[in-house]
């Protein structure tokens, strides 16, 4: 399917379509599908991926919200060979889609934040994810402790993926042209590897209360669930700042604080 310039890109859906050759090339070169794979692409848009993708694919499956693409993208594909789910992504069941999704797309930069965090909660049924979105962002998903951009995105992406930038987009590539850089992310779930914590709820309302007022020491930000002696126990010194901290510090403190709550009962 020919990308469509007639269809104008909505606002409200953070529409910016990917029409750069070579860097098209180059997504589909990262992503490396093979024909049998398990393929979910979130908002297809014009089908600047889908195309190459289904020369490739046995089948793909698609995730898109605008009803307008929705149908011409049902008029251009066959059923047997494109599975198009008409949703919003921040709504759709992952787990629906069975065990070793590999998830694609060209993410609304409005709600990348959101949708990542539910895209986090079916990592046991993904693969692998390649996402393009907002420099920004990945650079602050990617960020490793005590550097400016580690905050409380990397510490919960990072608790449950592996990533890594895989090469940047610069704004020409898209039509309407954004006014900012993008970048392509690979995460790959962490599966057996990954760290657990005896209450993730907790783990996060402390790595939000952490990072609530970075400028802020630790002492102060979570004095609602540590106190002096407790920061000693941990280890941890109270002056630091929130990004000081590992996602292994965040997740002994969940369970210290957890442990405290159980012995309390």
């Amino acid at each position: 399917m020919a990308v469509d310039f007639r269809h104008k890109a909505r606002k409200r859906f953070g529409q910016n379509f990917l029409v750069d050759r070579q860097i098209i090339s180059a997504i589909i070169n990262a992503i490396h599908p093979q024909p049998a794979d398990n393929l979910v692409e979130i908002g297809p848009g014009l089908g600047a991926l889908t195309t190459p993708l289904l020369q490739i694919l046995n089948h793909l499956t698609v995730i898109e919200i605008d009803r307008d693409i929705v149908e011409q993208l049902r008029r251009n594909y066959p059923q047997s060979k494109l599975t198009v789910h008409s949703i919003d992504a921040l709504q759709f069941d992952f787990s629906a889609l069975g065990g070793h999704q590999r998830i694609v797309g060209n993410l609304p930069y409005n709600i990348s934040t959101p949708l990542l965090f539910h895209l986090s909660q079916f990592s046991p049924w993904i693969l692998d994810m390649h996402f393009m979105l907002q420099k920004e962002v990945v650079e602050r998903m990617v960020a490793e402790p005590s550097t400016p951009d580690y905050g409380r995105l990397s510490v919960m992406l990072q608790y449950r993926f592996a990533m890594e930038q895989v090469f940047t987009v610069p704004p020409e590539s898209f039509r309407p042209v954004p006014k900012v850089e993008s970048a392509i992310v690979a995460m790959w779930p962490l599966g057996k590897d990954a760290p657990a914590t005896s209450d993730e709820a907790l783990f996060s309302r402390i790595v939000t209360a952490a990072f609530s007022q970075r400028r802020k020491t630790l002492r102060n930000t979570l004095s609602a669930y540590l106190g002096n002696e407790d920061f000693n126990c941990l280890g941890i010194d109270a002056g630091q700042r929130a990004e000081n901290l590992t996602v292994q510090h965040y997740i002994s403190i969940a369970d210290y604080c957890w442990s405290k709550s159980q012995s309390n009962i």
